[in-house]
């Protein structure tokens, strides 16, 4: 009979064999083709289609005539897509029916598909294979496959927990205004839509929260829901674990000090330009001036509520603004874009080269190289998008400023929701170039770009060819 020590060896032994086991399979499983990134492509476009459906149901429209399919499969996107652009006002559009599909499309969307599924299984306890381990991996954006169904299960408790905690404070402002039946449908629909960095808003007439710009209990109650969502929840997790800054993994810090940096510069950008702005910040006093701008910062990493109008903006704060929108939140949250942490890549690309070294180092680690091509290849794409879509929108859209042309496109890109012209003012074709875009910076330029390229030939990457200069710069 084996005693304690024994079977504690024992229990080690086939956890470790286990583990093995594991990265063998998971080995064969990358060998031979098998990728995440179609799974969770279509997994997006399945709810999306889903979402337009139920959408488009008599049921779900406000008035009983059904919203065209078209403008639904728009809205769809736009909530699982946490974008917030919308062709039909959402708060008069809508049934209560519609507003409770359009919740379930963000949360979904916000945190993934995968996430759900994962809860499902657990619930139902049906084993998770290694496959649907691998695409929760890639799902959450994680490099280590050992304890990803913890760190899912970790995620939709945690985000239950700030959502509802959330609403609780969204309540006392709204249930005094709109009534108990009114006011607690809107406080965890619109704490759901800030944590999910999703920007729809109830209100009606497109006012978004610019009835409440004052207001510094509702400011700064989305101000955290929107940071917390955007930080991405391995950073949450590390942050919860190790506590202080010194101990954070390099991605935690990076994402800190660059979304950070990002959130100031705005707020100092948006102050100074917009201060005496008659349109913007112009009118409101000074405490209001701060708040308004804070707000905007912020949301500019992918919320897409605002408290003043968009179009009013000076030109230099909507270019400065489409710049922000683009960069996005943080990797594996529940904004879009390119992300901080592939800018701070960039700038760190940068200071290497001007500095003469071969190698990025940063808080006393070395960074990775092909990280470096890997946000070269994400930027690229982005921009390619972006460039495009203002081209053809110009052409299809001749009468409306570029500006306001180019802030619309970035705020697809970004998955961010504020808007300058009003999506609604699109033409059918226009919107089709928003969708994708919408859907592009979502899922991620890479991991489209991944998805529709051949598989990659290692025979020919083993050949080697003769090097040669080129003259750049």
């Amino acid at each position: 009979m084996l005693n304690g020590a024994d079977g504690a060896a024992g229990a080690g032994d086939k956890a470790g064999e286990r583990r093995l086991f594991n990265r063998i399979l998971q080995r064969v499983y990358r060998r031979n083709g098998f990728s995440p990134l179609p799974v969770i492509a279509i997994g997006f476009a399945g709810l999306i289609l889903l979402g337009s459906l139920l959408l488009s149901l008599p049921v779900a429209s406000a008035t009983g005539a059904p919203v065209t399919w078209f403008d639904a499969l728009f809205t769809s996107t736009s909530a699982v897509c946490v974008t917030g652009l919308v062709v039909r006002d959402t708060g008069t559009a809508y049934s209560t029916f519609g507003h409770v599909v359009l919740l379930f499309l963000i949360q979904l969307g916000g945190l993934g598909f995968m996430t759900f599924a994962t809860l499902i299984f657990r619930l139902t306890g049906r084993h998770i294979t290694l496959r649907e381990k691998l695409i929760m991996q890639d799902s959450m954006n994680e490099d280590v496959l050992g304890g990803i169904v913890q760190l899912v299960q970790w995620v939709a408790l945690s985000a239950f927990t700030v959502e509802l905690a959330g609403a609780a404070v969204f309540a006392l402002r709204f249930v005094p205004l709109y009534g108990a039946g009114k006011g607690l449908f809107f406080a965890p629909f619109h704490s759901v839509s800030a944590f999910c960095n999703a920007g729809f808003d109830l209100f009606g007439g497109g006012r978004s929260l610019t009835g409440f710009a004052g207001d510094g209990l509702i400011n700064l109650t989305a101000i955290a829901l929107v940071v917390l969502g955007g930080l991405g929840f391995g950073v949450q997790s590390d942050i919860l674990k190790r506590r202080r800054f010194r101990r954070f993994r390099l991605h935690t810090k990076l994402v800190l000090v660059s979304y950070g940096a990002l959130a100031a510069l705005s707020f100092l950008l948006v102050l100074a330009l917009e201060w005496s702005n008659p349109g913007t910040l112009g009118p409101m006093p000074v405490g209001k001036k701060l708040l308004a701008a804070l707000f905007q910062a912020v949301t500019l990493r992918t919320a897409g509520f605002n408290t003043f109008d968009q179009q009013a903006m000076r030109d230099c704060t909507k270019l400065i603004g489409s710049f922000m929108m683009v960069v996005g939140a943080a990797p594996a949250s529940t904004g879009g874009g390119i992300k901080v942490t592939t800018l701070a890549i960039l700038v760190l690309t940068a200071r290497m080269v001007a500095r003469g070294e071969s190698s990025i180092r940063v808080f006393g680690r070395r960074i990775d190289p092909a990280l470096i091509l890997r946000a070269v290849t994400i930027v690229f794409i982005a921009l390619a998008v972006v460039f495009l879509d203002v081209c053809v929108l110009s052409l299809l859209q001749p009468g409306e400023d570029f500006l306001d042309l180019l802030y619309e496109c970035a705020s697809a890109m970004g998955t961010v929701g504020i808007s300058a012209i009003g999506s609604a003012n699109l033409k059918p074709l226009a919107r089709i170039m928003i969708i994708l875009t919408m859907f592009t910076g979502r899922v991620g330029p890479l991991t489209l770009a991944l998805l529709f390229a051949r598989r990659q030939n290692h025979t020919r990457e083993r050949i080697q060819y003769p090097e040669e200069h080129v003259l750049i710069g």
